[in-house]
């Protein structure tokens, strides 16, 4: 059986710069790269586009690599984020790969590569993701428990707790408002928008 190499990393330009300057990079298969186009939302990337379609221009649509796997396309995307930076950490891109709440507190006896947080903050988006998906697919709730044997979280590490990281993807998801904790036990839902 072969893989599935039906996605493409893409850019979004703005055409005002010469040379046009990407303002998002982007993963998808089928019409992803245009849906931003169609619909933008309330994001700073949603804003951009909003503002030079104001000023009478187009967006261009770039793709950048062509019949990729999906795991092929996730880690270029992160790599092409790292290397034109984020709004907020400085760079061209309108990416919200962070997110938001988190407080950002530097610690000067640690060093943090270039590029490292965006690639940690695509996989973390991907965990969510992976978690959201199990609980729509279970009305009666997922345990952290379940989150973290069926998805392949559970670590092997000598502690005694092994469900660290899916605790943690729940907690978020709690907040951003997406899972809430049933009043009768210890399960998930996904909220319906």
């Amino acid at each position: 059986m072969s893989a599935d190499a039906s996605y493409y990393v893409y850019a979004l330009k703005d055409p005002r710069e010469s040379p046009a300057l990407p303002l998002y990079i982007g993963k998808g298969s089928g019409t992803r790269s245009h849906d931003h186009l169609a619909k933008p939302d309330g994001t700073r990337k949603g804003q951009r586009i909003r503002e030079i379609e104001g000023n009478g221009a187009k967006v261009l649509v770039t793709r950048l690599v062509d019949s990729l796997a999906e795991q092929q396309a996730i880690r270029l995307e992160a790599e092409l984020i790292a290397a034109f930076g984020t709004f907020d950490t400085g760079g061209l891109l309108t990416n919200s790969v962070l997110p938001s709440g988190l407080a950002r507190k530097a610690r000067t006896s640690v060093v943090v590569p270039s590029g490292t947080k965006e690639k940690a903050q695509i996989g973390l988006s991907l965990l969510k993701e992976a978690v959201l998906e199990l609980a729509k697919a279970n009305s009666a709730g997922i345990s952290n428990s379940d989150a973290a044997s069926l998805l392949g979280l559970r670590s092997d590490y000598g502690g005694g707790s092994k469900d660290y990281l899916s605790y943690s993807v729940l907690g978020l998801l709690m907040r951003e408002g997406k899972l809430e904790r049933l009043k009768s036990g210890k399960k998930h839902v996904a909220r319906v928008d």
